[in-house]
């Protein structure tokens, strides 16, 4: 086996800032728009692409020019789409962005996106079955995601659960999980412990670990990089600093595509989080979400030059 199979999906993301929002009823001049590609799975998928994986990206789409968008995007990336095409649009969503403070507000339409069923990742089985990772997330549905990680574990693939955005898991779910990666926010709502500092989110991981998750818990700390942690390692990795940050979005998903990659390359997990530390440095330079996904020799290169975490 070998590759990266990620179940998740893929929406339009259209982006308005102005001085302020809206009153019902009224209309204002904004001052700039933008259209991307956006999605946790699909930016995942395009993350471990450039990073140099093999990936399946599975997902559900409409018949129309999002859809058009998002295939393009993938095939820029080297992402194979394992789709389903339907006549329901494309999931899109509509971002408010306040001039000056950076506000946001955000409406999310799934569309083709919110309707993957069980059935429809049966229908890539053999997808998942091939890999040596499959990633998925939770902005579809979760009976889908646990389906996919359950043909995934049937095949002895290896599974990463990235549990965004936070939910309520039912039972089971997470000892189908081989390493989830929640960041502070999420690894919270899931342990019930509040996350703030390395000692809480070690708390927190062991907490993970004794409700079921398989292997180690990878809590995603923003500029303080990731802790990694399983049963005999505890190992703060530090953020690999690329320049200066312009801006965050998407910069969990490049950890997710990247550690995802090196894992499937057979690379221990503490080095693969360090990788996936390594793509989400660079992309926190460059605006935008899969837009700002690295290259793998970007990556290798400022590896190079950065230190290892510590114990």
């Amino acid at each position: 086996m070998s590759g990266v199979a990620i179940l998740g999906v893929f929406v339009a993301d259209t982006t308005f800032t102005a001085d302020r929002q809206p009153e019902v009823g009224e209309t204002i001049l904004g001052r700039s728009f933008t259209l991307g590609p956006g999605g946790k799975g699909s930016n995942q998928a395009v993350a471990a692409g450039r990073a140099g994986a093999d990936v399946h990206f599975i997902a559900r789409l409409g018949r129309d020019a999002f859809a058009d968008m998002a295939l393009s995007v993938w095939s820029e990336a080297g992402v194979t789409p394992a789709i389903i095409q339907c006549d329901e649009p494309t999931g899109a969503a509509m971002i408010f962005i306040e001039t000056g403070s950076g506000d946001n507000a955000i409406i999310v339409a799934p569309g083709a996106a919110g309707g993957i069923t069980p059935a429809d990742v049966e229908a890539q089985a053999d997808v998942i079955a091939g890999s040596a990772v499959f990633v998925t997330q939770l902005e579809q549905p979760m009976d889908a995601a646990i389906c996919g990680m359950q043909i995934a574990r049937r095949a002895d693939v290896t599974t990463i659960l990235n549990p965004a955005p936070a939910a309520t898991l039912p039972d089971g779910m997470l000892a189908l999980c081989d390493y989830i990666t929640p960041n502070e926010t999420e690894a919270q709502a899931l342990s019930g412990i509040a996350v703030s500092d390395l000692s809480s989110a070690r708390a927190a991981a062991d907490a993970l670990l004794r409700l079921g998750v398989a292997r180690a818990v990878i809590v995603t700390l923003g500029a303080q990089g990731v802790l990694y942690h399983d049963a005999e390692r505890s190992v703060s990795i530090p953020a690999v600093t690329a320049g200066s940050v312009v801006e965050t979005t998407g910069a969990g998903d490049a950890f997710n595509g990247a550690f995802a990659t090196a894992l499937a390359e057979g690379r221990d997990p503490v080095d693969a989080a360090r990788f996936g530390c390594a793509c989400a440095g660079l992309s926190v330079t460059r605006p935008g979400a899969a837009a700002s996904m690295p290259t793998r020799a970007e990556i290798d290169d400022l590896l190079a030059l950065s230190p290892m975490g510590s114990a």
